[in-house]
């Protein structure tokens, strides 16, 4: 793979090219990927999937116009052809006057940290068909599941490069591997699904195959006899697999495009506490191996480490050029761009520093309430913050486990929330963005 993408000569040359044909400035990104994916159900091979793409994007800027185009097709016909389409479109934009590159004096330098996102390993298709035919015979096994929604494996690698008329040239591989499985389980003819997966940079990370099947089938056995339950005010408390959720919609309010637009939440509160006291929120794009790690910004802008919220006040807005521009402040290299359209804004390995009590010190905490394991349907006014989400989950008494509960849905002000959130100690990097389990007390709850 890291051989394999087209040098970094075709995208200066893209970029040369460009501005002979007019553009006064432009930036040109690569990407290659290659993936593979095996799907069984009943223990009998359903599908295989591979996939091969080599892309090139292009951006270029005639004063403060902009346009972009991509292709898949890089024969030097191709080439002409997307600079071409590139600087015509740009003639004919409306002006954007934030519309930029980021300056050379501002650009990340190389040598760019070594994050280790690079894992030479191969799985074959057996191997892979393998290991998911394992994982679901283990969830199978568990007394209480019924049947399979498959299993699922795969393994991908990509390269990304970015070339910019600035100065900017930087390029980093990646791999990704993933293992996972869904199940049904039933009792008295009712049905619950559960599943598990996982995904690492690297295979050696990757949990086996007995430890997804056994988790897969123990989430679906526990939601086996759900109860409803009436509409009430309780404390409620979301696992740490969908804690994530209640926090993400902070991280829309705080991107630079929503602030420039005024439609925020939290667009008044820079500087204020939004979070408990002791309670910071960490954005780390240098984590070894992080699922969201990487050395510089999709602009090319230099990335650090921030405590998006720190000890619970609001530090910083998540800023690419254009938005830093707008609001007449630096980028905080959280540009996140594909191969066509302009930058948006993403974070990188986001987590919620954990407290002090486990999951079951929470429940003991609360005595009696909702303990949340599966969302859907979050509703957000991005205005007012005021949220809502289908749910299911356990009830638990006494800081036991009691019954689970189903088609019941959540609802509140998300700064009032926040603001008596009680992080639990039992915080894991799974994937780019991890909290440990939260409590909040006195939660609406919609039921029957």
């Amino acid at each position: 793979m890291p051989d394999s993408l087209p040098s970094a000569d075709l995208l200066h040359d893209v970029i040369s090219a460009a501005l002979k044909a007019g553009a006064d400035a432009a930036e040109a990104v690569s990407a290659e990927r290659a993936s593979l994916s095996v799907g069984v159900r009943n223990g009998a091979l359903e599908d295989v999937e591979r996939e091969e793409s080599r892309d090139l994007g292009l951006r270029v800027f005639i004063g403060k116009r902009q346009a972009t185009v991509s292709a898949s097709d890089l024969s030097p016909a191709t080439r002409a052809r997307l600079v071409e389409r590139a600087v015509a479109m740009a003639r004919l934009a409306p002006e954007d006057p934030y519309a930029a590159l980021v300056p050379a004096d501002r650009l990340a330098r190389a040598p760019f940290a070594d994050l280790d996102l690079y894992d030479p390993a191969v799985r074959t298709a057996a191997e892979l068909e393998q290991v998911s035919t394992e994982a679901e015979a283990v969830a199978l096994a568990v007394p209480g599941v019924a049947r399979s929604e498959g299993g699922h494996a795969s393994t991908a690698s990509s390269r990304w490069r970015l070339v910019t008329s600035e100065g900017f040239d930087g390029a980093y591989a990646a791999t990704g591997f993933s293992l996972g499985v869904g199940v049904i389980a039933e009792k008295d003819g009712a049905m619950e699904r559960g599943g598990e997966s996982r995904s690492t940079r690297w295979l050696s990370d990757l949990p086996g195959p007995d430890g997804i099947g056994a988790e897969a089938a123990r989430r679906a056995v526990e939601k086996l006899g759900p109860r409803k339950i009436a509409s009430t005010t309780a404390p409620v408390i979301f696992d740490r697999r969908m804690a994530g959720q209640v926090i993400s919609p902070l991280l829309g309010a705080i991107s630079g495009p929503s602030i420039a637009r005024g439609q925020s939440f939290l667009k008044d509160r820079m500087g204020q506490r939004i979070l408990p006291k002791g309670v910071s929120l960490v954005d780390d794009p240098f984590r070894v191996r992080g699922l969201g790690s990487t050395p510089f910004d999709d602009e090319g802008s230099p990335v650090a480490v921030r405590n998006i919220v720190d000890d619970g006040v609001l530090t910083t807005w998540l800023l690419n050029a254009a938005s830093a521009a707008q609001l007449g402040l630096e980028t905080t290299g959280h540009a996140s761009r594909g191969l066509a359209g302009p930058s948006g804004v993403s974070t990188h390995n986001m987590h919620l520093t954990p407290g002090e009590a486990d999951q079951a010190g929470l429940m003991a905490q609360a005595g009696s309430g909702l303990l949340v394991t599966s969302m859907f349907g979050p509703s957000l006014n991005p205005n007012t913050g005021d949220w809502s989400a289908g749910c299911s989950g356990l009830w638990f008494e006494n800081g036991e486990i009691a019954w689970p509960v189903s088609e019941i849905t959540v609802a509140g002000n998300l700064m009032a929330l926040m603001a008596r959130m009680v992080p639990g100690s039992d915080l894991e990097f799974r994937g780019s963005f991890n909290s440990p389990s939260l409590l909040f007390d006195g939660v609406a709850i919609a039921g029957k």
